[in-house]
């Protein structure tokens, strides 16, 4: 994101007379995120530029003028969007699907053609090559860093097809082998574990704090608040430690794309 849409957030807060950290309240959010937008390193979500637009009395202008058009992507991923392409490492957990990031082109198509309301050919075709265009960061060979957190059902469960199941796994493990990702399995025998109630996704940068980003269905949140960003983290940290080590890890994923091969 470019500076002027921050430079203009900051021009209307000093206006309004307004201290960071009054905006942040009138808008309910943390200060450390209104000083990234003006910066120009966040994007803020629809939700949160319409509560600034409310906090400064301008209208709908933050919320009309948010920099992205991409109806491909859902109002409430872009910030984390653009986050994921600034990150130095990223570590994602998931528990039902396998992260969009990681998503082979047949997989994705599987998935966004399950989305409601239907989409059209044309639409879930736009759909997948900006997922696959996502993936373009895994291009590099070294960054970002990626660890990948996958509860066992993500893997079981019949998404698209047998055969479609056993090329996404086969997928991770081929980036896991050759040390692109680094993937732990949380086995079904697990039950319960701190981050079962929905996906998440922690980044590093190199010249900002940590942030995470959560969601659910239809809502998602980037959080960039210290204390609950180290919340998660340590969520995460106690799931991996439930997960299998990852030479176990590989071998439950071949097992269970063999699995998948089988019913084809």
């Amino acid at each position: 994101m470019g500076s002027i849409y921050g430079d203009w957030l900051r021009a209307q807060r000093e206006a309004a007379g307004l201290t960071q950290q009054e905006l942040a309240n009138r808008a309910i959010m943390t200060r450390s995120h209104i000083a990234h937008i003006e910066g120009g390193r966040r994007i803020p979500s629809r939700e949160d530029a319409s509560r600034l637009d409310r906090a400064l009395g301008t209208g709908d202008v933050l919320a009309s003028f948010l920099p992205q058009d991409d109806d491909t992507i859902a109002d409430y991923f872009e910030p984390a969007r653009q986050l994921e392409q600034q990150a130095v490492e990223i570590r994602e957990f998931a528990h039902s699907y396998v992260p969009g990031i990681l998503q082979t082109e047949r997989y994705a198509r599987s998935v966004i053609g399950a989305a409601f309301p239907p989409k059209s050919e044309a639409e879930r075709d736009r759909h997948v090559v900006t997922r696959l265009e996502r993936a373009k960061i895994l291009d590099d060979p070294v960054t970002p860093v990626m660890w990948v957190l996958l509860d066992e059902a993500a893997l079981r469960r019949p998404i698209g097809s047998p055969q479609v199941m056993a090329e996404q796994i086969r997928y991770l493990i081929e980036l896991t082998e050759r040390d692109r990702i680094r993937t732990h399995v949380i086995s079904l025998s697990v039950g319960t574990y701190p981050l079962l109630q929905g996906m998440l996704s922690l980044m590093w940068f190199e010249d900002q704090p940590p942030a995470a980003y959560s969601e659910g269905i239809s809502t998602g949140r980037v959080h960039d608040s210290p204390e609950l960003v180290r919340q998660l983290q340590a969520r995460y940290s106690l799931a991996l430690g439930d997960a299998l080590p990852l030479r176990e890890s590989l071998a439950l994923m071949r097992t269970i794309a063999e699995e998948h091969e089988q019913h084809e």
